[in-house]
């Protein structure tokens, strides 16, 4: 009988020395081991509507403050892995009106001077620079031409080393200050940048100025803009703006872009992004229709993409690595079928995988697949169809999506069915754009929309039918906050990943509201690879 009170109290001990160490580790936060949870919506406060109001051409932060052809709206950029970035920048001003003349980007050298942080600037890389142009074929429109566009590709890079670096041209006297970035980690299971911010449709407002304070204040490494940068097709091209351009301007004979607040917003985000690394993927607002129906022409040419070193042929898709860390920037606006280019390098980039290597898959696009508010419900679904198989299949851990103006966070899942084994889909499309935020939900009596006002416009397919199995069958919504929603709020403010090791990942949320450091939401994502093993690279080839 003693022994069998003695190992009964081993055994109570034994469990609450577990449950104390799970509390030490995960500090009283909830891990994703303990649901699928129970659907939860944050009431609206309605005393909190942040000032979604565009920061004027006026404000010192968005002026052009260089001369002559000194470097501005410098940025950075990841290339595939730890040993090379990107450095963007322009030179020289951007026309606009019905004349106006493209400068020669063979006028000014795109040169880099870098070295390790305390050491000389011995080093130099030279890239490539380019002009592009907004044109209307409309009389009455005026036309836009760039600053000369510079991109450099720096390589040999050490991994988590402090660089520094000026770009510009030396033989004009025309360098920028000094300028600093951390690489990235070795790629490895046990190696990981300390937080990413996570961010999008973030435009140009004062709401935006909240979100990017937070940001700074959370000293990210890295930054994913999952769409939707300055919002520049708000305005006609004489500068007038709307928070809502089809209802303004519906009788426009194509959407209109007012392209400098594209250079409002690169001077605006420089001090951050000269020195942390962003990588941005396409939203809708990055579209900008013109003559001779071009599309992300603003968008291609400003911001360096590593597309070629990670095989894409296009700058709408691309992938690469921070630490563990495998990054897949996917494109919603543009052919997702499975004959298509985009799907089959997909196909090639997840075969190659090695989770040894990188345990972490993290997917991003700009319109989601599993947000319940009304704005833009089931709008990607065609692209859900066709890709989510291929991303379940290889188990992507998270998806990161904007669009939707509010946030979102869902239970594991996969084909709209609770899943353990399915990815965790966040939606922060609540930058702090002039659109507003998203408040109505589709599940909510009156609000569920009509089934054919739902695809995408600029894809067109139709794939959203009203489901066949499920607590939905027959219909088109669900009656309530469908079960595979964990948690959903209307609010501004950004994300935080801070991936602790091969299985744990913390996620927390940060509201525009609250002071810094304070968390809206967080959970530990944790990896099951016994349970949930994702395919490697030698069963992919015999798939």
């Amino acid at each position: 009988m003693g022994s069998v009170l003695v190992h009964t109290h081993v055994v109570t001990l034994c469990m609450l020395l577990l449950s104390l160490s799970s509390i030490l580790v995960h500090g009283g936060v909830p891990t994703t081991l303990d649901g699928p949870f129970k659907p939860v919506t944050v009431p609206l406060d309605k005393s909190f509507r942040g000032n979604a109001v565009d920061i004027p051409d006026t404000d010192p932060l968005v002026q052009r403050n260089v001369e002559a052809f000194q470097p501005e709206q410098i940025s950075l950029s990841l290339s595939t892995s730890h040993d090379s970035v990107w450095i963007s920048w322009i030179t020289g001003e951007f026309q606009i009106g019905e004349n106006i003349e493209p400068l020669d980007p063979e006028t000014v050298g795109s040169i880099v001077q870098y070295g390790r942080f305390g050491r000389s600037m011995n080093g130099q890389a030279v890239g490539y620079s380019l002009v592009y142009s907004q044109l209307y074929p409309f009389e009455g429109l005026q036309n836009y031409t760039s600053g000369i566009i510079h991109h450099v590709r720096l390589t040999g890079l050490k991994p988590n080393t402090l660089y520094q670096y000026q770009c510009g041209d030396p033989s004009l006297s025309a360098m920028s200050d000094v300028h600093y970035f951390r690489t990235m980690p070795v790629s490895g299971p046990k190696s990981y940048p300390s937080r990413i911010a996570v961010v999008g449709d973030l435009g140009l407002t004062y709401n935006t100025t909240s979100t990017v304070n937070h940001m700074i204040s959370n000293h990210p490494d890295l930054i994913l803009l999952v769409g939707d940068a300055s919002y520049a097709n708000m305005y006609l091209t004489n500068g007038t703006g709307s928070d809502c351009y089809s209802c303004s301007f519906s009788n426009t004979p194509i959407h209109e872009t007012y392209q400098p607040r594209w250079d409002y917003w690169g001077r605006y985000m420089e001090p951050l992004i000269s020195s942390v690394p962003v990588m941005v993927v396409e939203g809708n607002h990055e579209i900008e229709e013109q003559a001779e129906n071009k599309t992300f022409v603003a968008y291609s040419s400003r911001f360096a993409f590593p597309s070629e070193e990670s095989g894409s042929s296009s700058t709408l898709y691309y992938s690469f690595n921070a630490g563990g860390i495998h990054f897949i920037m996917l494109g919603s606006y543009i052919s997702y079928d499975k004959s298509g280019d985009q799907y089959k390098w997909l196909e090639k980039d997840l075969a190659s995988l090695d989770r040894e290597v990188t345990p972490w898959l993290v997917a991003t696009w700009h319109a989601p697949w599993y947000s319940t508010y009304k704005s833009h419900y089931r709008e990607a679904e065609c692209m859900r169809v066709n890709m989510e198989d291929l991303l379940y299949k290889y188990g992507v851990d998270i998806v990161f999506n904007g669009h939707v103006h509010a946030y979102e966070r869902s239970n594991r899942v996969y084909n709209y069915t609770l899943d353990p084994c399915g990815p965790v889909y966040i939606t922060v499309g609540d930058g702090g754009n002039r659109e507003k935020m998203a408040i109505t939900h589709a599940d909510e009596p009156g609000n569920c929309p009509e089934p054919l006002t739902t695809p995408d416009k600029f894809m067109r397919g139709f794939c959203a039918f009203n489901f066949t199995s499920g607590p939905a069958a027959g219909k088109f919504c669900w009656d309530q906050q469908p079960d595979y929603s964990a948690f959903r709020e209307s609010s501004f403010g950004h994300g935080i990943l801070e991936v602790k090791n091969e299985t744990h990942a913390l996620w927390s949320w940060n509201r525009n509201q609250d002071y810094y450091g304070t968390a809206g939401d967080e959970i530990y994502i944790v990896r099951q690879p016994d349970k949930c093993p994702p395919v490697m690279p030698e069963e992919a080839h015999n798939t």
